[in-house]
């Protein structure tokens, strides 16, 4: 199943307008009405128009020995979740619950490692079954602990099996925001949690210039092969949200 895009123009005008603290922006009809919302909100105007059009969504990066997907629902909508894992040793590390971590129980690795891109309910609901079936400790940002999760310090490092883990911060959509760098597989990946989504971001709820910036800093400056994992909506990739990004390709 084709999984659509988190956010509608109108999701990513209320985003960039709230994040802005302008006043509620009607919705544009035309192409030249969009152009101009996009050069207010600073926005990228083709992009825009892309996703206004239905004309955008990213290539499906395809199988990825090591990766698997899981999206489950949370009341009006769905959430992400990964389990990434060593093929060579089948050592695992889950990444974020999502809203039931069935799906992941029922894989024949060890899960070691749980590792959340930020604490928002949708995903660590089940966090604390996760823990109680595989016996994994889990890992949270020390600027949004958790209970049931360690702390640990932007910049630091873990491995999975014979992979590396690399945190990133990133930060504005949630405190504790966090982006995990994994190399080791046949393509570089990085979970994102809500910081950036196919085609649009979080929504700034910290703070809008933050979010944009760390984006920029600790997510855009990976290789453009980099697969991203978002929180929700569909696989991207660093190169594709250069180019089709409303809030990056301005």
């Amino acid at each position: 199943m084709r999984i659509p895009l988190e956010d509608t123009l109108i999701d990513i005008l209320g985003k960039a307008q709230r994040g802005l603290k302008l006043p509620e922006i009607p919705e544009p009809k035309t192409e030249a009405d969009i152009r101009r919302t996009a050069a207010s909100l600073g926005l990228g105007a083709d992009a825009l128009l892309s996703v206004a059009n239905g004309g955008y969504y990213p290539a499906n990066p395809g199988p990825i020995e090591g990766l698997v997907c899981f999206n489950t629902p949370f009341e009006d909508m769905t959430v992400n979740s990964y389990l990434v894992f060593d093929p060579r040793t089948k050592a695992a590390a889950a990444f974020d619950t999502g809203a039931d971590c069935s799906g992941m129980l029922g894989l024949d690795v060890k899960i070691g490692q749980i590792f959340l891109t930020h604490i928002h309910e949708d995903h660590v609901i089940d966090l604390a079954r996760l823990k109680a079936a595989t016996g994994a400790k889990a890992y949270v940002s020390d600027r949004e602990p958790i209970k049931g999760a360690e702390e640990f310090a932007d910049g630091a490092a873990f491995s999975i099996g014979g992979l590396k883990v690399e945190t990133r911060r990133t930060s504005g959509h949630a405190k504790g925001g966090v982006t995990y760098v994994i190399t080791g597989l046949a393509r570089p990946l990085a979970i994102v949690g809500d910081a950036i989504f196919a085609g649009s971001m979080g929504g700034g709820a910290v703070s809008y210039e933050e979010a944009l910036r760390t984006n920029r800093e600790s997510i855009l400056t990976l290789p453009d092969d980099t697969v991203l994992c978002p929180g929700h909506g569909p696989l991207t990739t660093v190169g594709e949200e250069k180019r089709h990004n409303p809030f990056f390709s301005t």
